[in-house]
Formats: C-alpha cells, structure tokens, sequence
C-alpha cells in the first residue's frame, strides 16, 4: 500500500465542481480513492464535499448522509422499548454518516464499527474526513475494528443488539465478489447468531430489493420490512430491517 502524499488536498475542486483526487491507494481489495468536489456553498465546514471510490465504483459522498443515518435510527426504533443500552455493531465506516447518527444518540451502549479497509480508517483519523467525524471518534464508547466484516462476523467473540451494514451499494450491487457471502443463507446465518434474541438486522442499499427480502425470511427472520428514502433522481436508497426470533 502506497502511503498517502501530504497535503492530502494541495489544489481546490474546479469552479465547474469538476472532483480533484485528494488521495489514492492501492490495497488488499484494490484500489480505493478520496475525491474532493465543490466550494463554499456546498453544505460541508469547508465547502468541500469528499467522495469514495473503490475500484471505479462510487460508494458514497458527503453531501447527504439521510439514508445512511435512518439506517441507525431505524434499527433503534425496532428493538424492544425496554432494551438498556444496546450494543450496536456498524459495517463500513464509509465517510462516517451512521458512526456520527450513533454517537449523537445517548441511547447506545457500545458502538463498533468495523472497516476493511485501512486505507478509510486513516482518512478518518487523521485524514480529510477527521473533520467530518472526530467527535464520533472520540466518544468514549466508540472503537473501531481493522478486518473484514463478513470474517468478523463468523468468527468475533461478542454478540450484539443491533447490526447496521453498509458495506455496499446492496444486496444486488456488491463493491467485490467476496461479499457476495454476506448476503447469502451462511451470511444470514452468522448475522443471526452475532444478534441477540429480538436483536435487529439493518441493511442499507442503494435499491429495494424484494429477493432479499425472502432471503432474510427464509433465513428464520421476522417484521421483514424496507424503508425508503427519496433521493433526488432514480429509485430511492432503502433501508432492509429484520429481527431475530427470541
């Protein structure tokens, strides 16, 4: 992996918003690259709204952020009102939207958040997007894990409340091949067993999938249910919530 070039951003985006790459790796999964769009009038501290590519793929931006933070309050609302300070697990730290949703809300016990991808974490913790989410970084309850989620969850030691995944564009749209898994029976299986009893599964995508829907059924979960979120061209983003049986 080629470290980062200092400054990560030494030229401003184009005045036609044209993006400017600020960052560019190699990694184990590929390429992954941090791209800088816009000026002062763009919703950002700065002006500046970052975008991550992998592979030549657009994951997301930081220009929004509504149906990656209904992704975690959805979950909340799911489980049982007298559920004390649940444990939630987040797939993908992306550019920290569902990290920021979970800290805000007091309500959370512990919150990880796994990422494989160093390349992310460094952006976040002492990169361009540290501006976006220090705070979140910075809660005490907060850590975050170095591996790849589809082997953590078949093989990490603890269980949780709730799991929030967005580690792709969805179910139907995966960034490799190797996630694939996660979304298969096995996959279902091993979120199922890191869930508590009545624990909640929350899957972001960027389109309704109703073959996943069946998927998480026959893979024994129950209130199977998909949230929309308008976006402002094309089919909406979703949220794919299902419970654990107790």
């Amino acid at each position: 992996m080629q470290p980062p070039q200092p400054p990560y951003a030494a030229q401003p985006a184009a005045d036609d918003d044209r993006p400017v790459t600020v960052d560019r790796r190699e990694g184990p999964y590929g390429e992954v690259v941090l791209r800088r769009r816009g000026g002062a009038d763009r919703g950002r501290p700065d002006g500046a709204v970052f975008e991550i590519i992998a592979n030549g793929c657009f994951l997301m931006d930081t220009s929004d952020g509504r149906s990656e933070r209904l992704l975690v309050r959805a979950a909340l609302d799911a489980l049982p009102a007298d559920r004390r300070s649940p444990a939630l697990l987040i797939g993908g730290l992306g550019v920290g939207f569902s990290l920021m949703e979970a800290a805000a809300e007091p309500r959370w016990g512990r919150i990880a958040v796994v990422e494989r991808e160093a390349t992310v974490i460094d952006w976040h913790r002492e990169g361009p997007l540290s501006a976006v989410s220090a705070g979140a970084l910075a809660d005490p309850r907060t850590a975050i894990v170095h591996a790849d989620l589809v082997a953590w969850l078949r093989s990490g030691p603890e269980t949780y409340d709730a799991l929030c995944l967005d580690i792709d564009n969805g179910p139907d749209w995966t960034v490799t091949e190797d996630n694939d898994g996660l979304y298969s029976p096995a996959g279902l299986a091993a979120c199922a067993a890191r869930l508590t009893p009545g624990g909640v599964l929350a899957v972001w995508s960027a389109r309704p999938s109703p073959a996943f829907e069946e998927s998480l059924r026959n893979a024994g979960f129950t209130r199977v249910r998909t949230e929309e979120v308008a976006v402002a061209r094309g089919v909406p983003d979703v949220v794919h919530l299902a419970v654990r049986g107790a």
